[in-house]
């Protein structure tokens, strides 16, 4: 069983920052890519930015320069530092990670956390 848990959502205004976080716990052997995606009311859900296991990153043209991902050392936990919010920020954010345990390798997702940005 793998679990991954978001935190860190929450209500702020535009121009402000907020910091999420995600954590994978259980049967883990190790950890591939890992990477956040958010769903706009009433839109898809969409890649916000991946990172591999090797720290190599990738962003979405609409957070380039504002948003950071980022991972721990033991490669179970990833971060998404946002910086300059704006309204159309707000939405779902889900943590995905790429994940092999003893014998399968496949994509975990967390619960979601809101991130909703006021102008």
């Amino acid at each position: 069983q793998v679990k991954l848990v978001e935190s860190g959502g929450g209500l702020v205004q535009a121009g402000g920052s907020l910091r999420l976080s995600c954590a994978a716990s259980g049967s883990i052997f190790s950890i591939n890519a890992m990477g956040w995606y958010r769903q706009p009311p009433g839109k898809q859900r969409e890649l916000v930015a991946t990172i591999t296991s090797g720290g190599s990153t990738n962003y979405a043209d609409s957070v380039k320069g504002r948003f950071t991902i980022s991972r721990d050392k033991a490669g179970n936990m990833v971060s998404l530092q946002m910086h300059a919010l704006k309204p159309e920020d707000t939405a779902v954010y889900y943590c995905k990670g790429d994940v092999t345990t003893g014998v399968i390798r496949g994509d975990y997702w967390g619960q979601g956390t809101q991130v909703t940005v006021s102008s």
